[in-house]
């Protein structure tokens, strides 16, 4: 299934979670540095595009594209293996939780690098077994995950074809945006299907696998056994998931 097919599937509850986490915002925009003009590829519904420069969004999805609000950037259709656009068209690209979507990751990247001057990426370093035990939910529920990953460019290959460096980016305990790992300090949200509804991961592990996942999560937030596996995360104002930024 395509990423337009997937989300033309999932998406109709896209914006209930997922919204503009600002701390990570302000990652993104200051890598965008003085960038006047910046397009936005697999833009979504619309999330940390910055207000004060001028914005075109590229997104494939009809349902995402339909729940852009009426202030947004103009949107094409489009896809990022293929930009309609010419060289050096840009002062900046940025993608945001997309790359992982596209059928050709590095072909994307590139055209990426090609339309603009500068390019910030924020992405998943998924590529190592680390990753995976680091996280309680991969690590203890939902371990299909790495199916997933197989046979994807890993992080490292992604930053070096466009010959971009690579930052770290800690999530908060509160993040606003439901992405796939932001509520590692709130496991009761993985109960509520509107948070997995938001998170294409779900879909792609198939029906038996997540309610296999919630319902063990269930007993064991009932039980005390994730309190008593997770001792430590209880502390912690942001955690390293291997959430990054590729700038080039």
């Amino acid at each position: 299934m395509s990423s337009a097919q997937l989300y033309d599937t999932i998406g109709a509850t896209y914006t209930v979670t997922r919204r503009t986490e600002p701390r990570i915002a302000a990652r993104i925009w200051a890598a965008l540095g003085d960038a006047r003009t910046v397009l936005n590829v697999g833009a979504g519904t619309g999330s940390y595009e910055p207000p004060d420069r001028h914005v075109l969004a590229v997104e494939p999805s009809a349902l995402m594209r339909s729940q852009r609000l009426p202030d947004a950037a103009p949107c094409l259709v489009g896809s990022a293996e293929n930009l309609p656009f010419d060289d050096q068209s840009f002062d900046a690209a940025m993608a945001v939780s997309s790359v992982h979507h596209w059928q050709d990751p590095i072909a994307g990247l590139r055209e990426m690098r090609r339309v603009a001057r500068r390019v910030v990426v924020f992405t998943h370093d998924t590529s190592d077994t680390g990753w995976r035990h680091r996280f309680w939910l991969t690590r203890d529920y939902l371990p299909e995950v790495a199916d997933l990953l197989a046979g994807r460019p890993s992080v490292t290959e992604q930053a070096r074809a466009i010959g971009a460096r690579m930052e770290p980016v800690l999530i908060p305990w509160d993040c606003a945006d439901g992405f796939f790992e932001a509520y590692w300090r709130r496991p009761e949200a993985y109960l509520d299907e509107n948070v997995r509804r938001g998170v294409s991961v779900w879909a792609r592990v198939g029906p038996d696998a997540e309610q296999r996942a919630v319902h063990s999560l269930r007993d064991d937030l009932a039980s005390g056994r994730w309190a008593e596996r997770n001792p430590d995360l209880v502390d912690l104002d942001a955690a390293e998931l291997g959430l990054r930024l590729l700038i080039a």
